[in-house]
C-alpha cells in the first residue's frame, strides 16, 4: 500500500518542479542539473507525504523549510554533540555577503604568515557606475585607505562591500579565497566575482527556481566553516578572536537569526542579501555553554520581510529543538567551549 502512495507523491514532485522552472533554467543541461539536485534532496526529506524523520526536530525544520514558495536550505550542528539537522544541506545557494567570513579568514591567514599586519592599510574599492553585464569585472576606484582591522570590522558588522573588495584584492582575488577553503577541507564553495561585480549583475537568475553555481555554497559547507573557525581548526587564537568578535557585533539582520533567540544567548553571525534571496549564518552560544553553528539560506517567499521571518522562525526552532535534545542526552559539561564569552 505504501508504494503507490510514494510513487504518486514522487510524480507530483516532478510535476511541481516542471511547473515552476524559470525561463532562465530552460536550457536542458541547466534544468537537468537543477532537477537532479532538488529531486535527490526532496526524496530524502519530502514535505508532501509521510516522511520518516530521525526526531521531532528534524521534522519541525523540514516543515519550516517547505520549498513551496522558494528553495530554503538549512544546516545546523550542535558543536557539543555533533548532532546535525539538514534540509537541502547539499544544494548550492547564493552566498551573497555570507562569503565575507571566508574572505576575512583568508586575509587573517596571511597576517599569521607575516605577509600583512592588522595595521596594514588598503584603499576601499568604490564601485563606478556601469551597465549590467557590460564587462567581466565591474569598474572600481580606490577610495579612503583604512587599516585591515577596520576593514574587517565594517565588512563583517556592516557588510561593507568596498571594504570586502579591498581585502579581496589584498589577498589576490577570489581564487585565493577558494583555495583557502579547499585547504580547510571545504569543497562546495566558490567565489567567482568581486562584490562590485556581483551586485552590479544581480538579478540575472531567480534563485528560487534556478541554481547558479557562481558565488555559491551549500549550507553544509558554511556550517563546516563556522565550526572550524569556532573550534580553532582554521586560524590562530588571535585571528579567530578578531573574526568571531566582529561577528558578535553585527548590526545587520536583526530580524534574522537573532530575532527570536533569548537575550541570555549570544549570536555571532553574518548576513547576506541579493535578488529574491536572504541568508544568515552564525554561531548561537547557549546559556548552558553549548554552541550551535547555523546556516540558513532562503529564496522566494514573496518579500524580503517574509524571508527574514522564515530565517528567524527556523533559527528559534533549532535553538529550542537542540535544547530539548541536550536535556534528553546524558549530563555533560557544556561550559568548556573554547570561545566562551570573550570579545
Amino acid at each position: 500500500m505504501a508504494r503507490p502512495r510514494i510513487l504518486a507523491a514522487l510524480t507530483g514532485l516532478v510535476a511541481s518542479f516542471a511547473a515552476i522552472a524559470s525561463p532562465a533554467a530552460a536550457n536542458n543541461d541547466d534544468l537537468q542539473a537543477t532537477f537532479d539536485s532538488t529531486f535527490g534532496t526532496e526524496v530524502r526529506q519530502p514535505p508532501s507525504f509521510d516522511a520518516l524523520y530521525a526526531n521531532n526536530l528534524q521534522q519541525r525544520i523540514a516543515e519550516l523549510a517547505n520549498p513551496a514558495q522558494g528553495r530554503i536550505g538549512v544546516a545546523a550542528i550542535d558543536l557539543a554533540t555533533g548532532e546535525e539537522v539538514m534540509v537541502l544541506g547539499d544544494q548550492l545557494f547564493p552566498m551573497a555577503s555570507t562569503s565575507k567570513i571566508a574572505v576575512a579568514g583568508a586575509f587573517l591567514e596571511m597576517v599569521e604568515k607575516g605577509r600583512y599586519t592588522l595595521t596594514s592599510e588598503f584603499p576601499l574599492m568604490m564601485p563606478v557606475a556601469s551597465a549590467k553585464y557590460s564587462s567581466t569585472k565591474a569598474p572600481v576606484r580606490p577610495g579612503q585607505y583604512m587599516p585591515a582591522i577596520d576593514l574587517i570590522e565594517i565588512m563583517i558588522t556592516r557588510s561593507s562591500n568596498p571594504a570586502t573588495d579591498a581585502l579581496l584584492a589584498a589577498v589576490g582575488g577570489p581564487a585565493v579565497v577558494n583555495d583557502w577553503m579547499r585547504r580547510k577541507g571545504i569543497g562546495e564553495f566558490s567565489i567567482n566575482r568581486d562584490i562590485a561585480t556581483l551586485v552590479r549583475d544581480d538579478g540575472e537568475y531567480n534563485p528560487a527556481v534556478h541554481i547558479d553555481t557562481r558565488d555559491a555554497a551549500t549550507p553544509r559547507a558554511m556550517v563546516r566553516l563556522l565550526s572550524g573557525l569556532y573550534k580553532g581548526e582554521f586560524l590562530s587564537d588571535q585571528s579567530r578572536q578578531v573574526l568571531l568578535s566582529a561577528m558578535s557585533r553585527t548590526v545587520t539582520g536583526k530580524r534574522r537569526i537573532p530575532a527570536h533567540i533569548p537575550l541570555e544567548a549570544r549570536v555571532s553571525h553574518k548576513t547576506g542579501s541579493l535578488n529574491n534571496t536572504s541568508s544568515d549564518i552564525g554561531l548561537i552560544e547557549c546559556p548552558d555553554g553549548r554552541v550551535i553553528a547555523v546556516a540558513i539560506y532562503v529564496t522566494g517567499q514573496g518579500t524580503k520581510l517574509a524571508r527574514e521571518e522564515r530565517i528567524a522562525a527556523i533559527a528559534r526552532a533549532l535553538y529550542d529543538g537542540f535544547a530539548v535534545r541536550a536535556q534528553q542526552s546524558p549530563t555533560q559539561n557544556w561550559a568548556s567551549a573554547p570561545y566562551g564569552n570573550g570579545g
